[in-house]
């Protein structure tokens, strides 16, 4: 099956291809726009992007035709950002990890315990002023972030319960192919194994890795509850999953059509927000009652501790995440000082 997917992946993706250049001389015909996500179609991500399919196509719709690729059929996150950089494709949805090779102030939104709540979380992300400035940053690249996703808070899950720390030492834990998220897993003492988020479930089930850290839909959305049992709420990254779009694409728009695609950008992430929330509630009522994953609350202090080096030597490491981090930190001082 897995043989077949990445054939089909293969075969799909030359077509795309060859479609762009097959299509550059016929000028009746809509435009195409091409939108890759890793999700399965009931993902939050999924609904939002249909909400943006049907606000370009009610207000665009005699130019633009807008098809929406979920569960890797283009491949990988970071195959699928090639693709997007080429202008094979238009769109991707990919997590924050997979743009610092484009662009070091990335590297942030890996550091753990980045935010303290996920109201200052939110805040900051919703902070379109600065975030297009960060947005930009990937400007010669060839692409450039439209808008944010709440990917929820990540945690770690696994065959055997993490109820400490400690009981991290020496297990295979997937990360994000991030050097941060590595040095994080690191030091927690557990071994970090970076790969494709589609190669997760049949990793775990097969031995290859111990668990993985993700938010409470993977364990449905993507069945890794039917192979590891344990879900522990230590909570130690806020990750945003980003919409990326191909820079030539975007340059070609007049002011009215890049107002409407940005402000289909919008309602797809105000889409999004609210079918996060009532998902993760449902997921967690699936993953407990229906495949017997056992929650479990920890003292977070404790793996904050294990950790509070990796975000001194960040910051240490890369100057251009320094004024990220600082705005970010104004967030984090309003809700604790509302906190207190």
């Amino acid at each position: 099956m897995k043989k077949f997917k990445k054939v089909f992946s293969l075969i799909l993706c030359i077509s795309l291809i060859l479609s762009c250049f097959s299509g550059c001389g016929v000028k009746s015909e809509k435009k195409i726009i091409r939108i890759s996500h890793s999700q399965a179609e009931t993902h939050p991500e999924h609904l939002g992007l249909l909400k943006f399919k049907e606000y370009v196509e009610e207000k665009l719709g005699d130019k633009y035709e807008v098809q929406i690729f979920p569960n890797e059929i283009l491949g990988s996150q970071t195959k699928a950002i090639e693709l997007t950089q080429t202008g094979a494709i238009d769109f991707v949805i990919a997590g924050t990890p997979n743009l610092e090779i484009f662009a070091d102030v990335y590297e942030v939104f890996s550091m753990p315990y980045l935010f303290t709540s996920e109201k200052a979380y939110h805040e900051a992300m919703n902070d379109t002023e600065y975030m297009n400035q960060v947005y930009a940053s990937t400007d010669e690249t060839g692409v450039r972030v439209l808008t944010w996703y709440n990917a929820g808070s990540r945690s770690f899950y696994a065959k055997t319960p993490i109820r400490k720390p400690e009981d991290l030492k020496g297990l295979k834990i997937r990360v994000q192919q991030s050097p941060a998220s590595v040095k994080m897993a690191n030091a927690f003492g557990a071994a970090a194994s970076p790969m494709s988020f589609g190669e997760v479930y049949t990793a775990i089930q097969q031995g290859v890795i111990d668990g993985a850290e993700n938010n409470e839909l993977a364990l449905t959305s993507n069945k890794h509850g039917e192979v590891a049992k344990y879900y522990s709420y230590n909570k130690h990254q806020m990750v945003p999953d980003v919409m990326i779009g191909n820079l030539k694409f975007l340059n070609s728009l007049s002011d009215e059509e890049m107002k409407v695609f940005e402000e289909a950008a919008r309602i797809s992430t105000e889409v999004e927000l609210e079918e996060w929330d009532k998902q993760v509630e449902e997921a967690k009522q699936i993953a407990q009652n229906e495949m017997g994953v056992e929650f479990i609350d920890v003292d977070i202090q404790a793996f904050k501790d294990k950790v509070k080096t990796v975000q001194q030597e960040m910051l240490e490491e890369n100057s251009d995440i320094r004024d990220l981090y600082d705005h970010i930190q104004t967030y984090n001082d309003k809700y604790a000082e509302e906190e207190k």
